[in-house]
């Protein structure tokens, strides 16, 4: 089990980032959340499976077809306190 927080930067707003963020950590049974910054970065939590943690952030470089991906910062976290996937307000 593997826990790591994502703060994803460039042309990642207004592009489709949560949602298929979230279709794809729910399809990988990650738990954790995503939303909009209002620095304009994507911030996500991913938990679960270590392998499937790895395969959704190394597909967060690359992003949905809109997004352009510039940086990704991670980081080991906890895991969240519930679990399942979910998409948060903009912080």
């Amino acid at each position: 089990m593997t826990s790591k927080h994502l703060i994803i930067a460039g042309l990642v707003q207004n592009v489709g980032f949560r949602d298929w963020l979230t279709a794809l950590a729910r399809s990988h049974n990650l738990s954790g959340w995503v939303r909009n910054r209002r620095d304009g970065t994507v911030e996500a939590l991913l938990s679960g499976d270590t392998d499937a943690v790895e395969d959704v952030a190394r597909a967060c470089r690359r992003g949905p077809q809109a997004a352009i991906v510039a940086d990704i910062t991670e980081t080991l976290s906890d895991p969240p306190d519930t679990p399942g996937f979910i998409k948060l307000p903009t912080a």
